[in-house]
């Protein structure tokens, strides 16, 4: 019992991100709307289209943790929001509630001792719970770095 309460203390640190790289509200924090629909040269997608893909993916994997209906998504067309829409004020600041609000679920999936974590998801193909968490952690800190990296380039990151 130890070693899982331990296990899932590291997992929430590493969902709620700032051990080797920015956090997600960091690195959204202060941007200025007249760059959300910016791209940096040779840059495929805009900022907002990076972080509404950011939301999106963590969405599917928490649909697919606890949906016991859940339905793939198309890659990559599903995963990202559609090119050429310019988003507004009220696009990016729903995808950070949005981002938050799931992002809270995974933890709330992480802290609860119910749910065995090295279990088999249901509706996968041998994925386990413990799998997915990892995999979120990983994608969000690999885009919320290029975010950043996007925002320096730029000249938009004070920090």
């Amino acid at each position: 019992m130890e070693n899982d309460r331990i296990l899932r203390e590291h997992l929430l640190s590493l969902t709620k991100g700032g051990n080797a790289h920015a956090k997600f509200d960091e690195a959204v924090k202060g941007f200025p709307v007249s760059h959300i629909n910016t791209k940096f040269k040779d840059s495929p997608y805009t900022f907002w289209e990076l972080l509404e893909h950011i939301r999106i993916t963590q969405w599917d994997i928490l649909d697919f943790i606890r949906n016991p209906n859940y339905k793939y998504m198309k890659w990559p067309k599903d995963y990202w929001p559609d090119k050429g829409k310019k988003a507004t004020k009220k696009d990016w600041d729903n995808t950070i509630a949005l981002f938050n609000k799931d992002s809270k679920e995974l933890q709330s999936i992480i802290k609860n001792p119910k749910i065995d974590i090295y279990g088999k998801i249901k509706q996968g193909t041998g994925q386990t719970v413990l799998r997915e968490i990892l995999l979120v952690a990983d994608h969000n800190a690999y885009h919320i770095g290029e975010l950043v990296v996007m925002r320096r380039f730029i000249g938009i990151w004070k920090k």
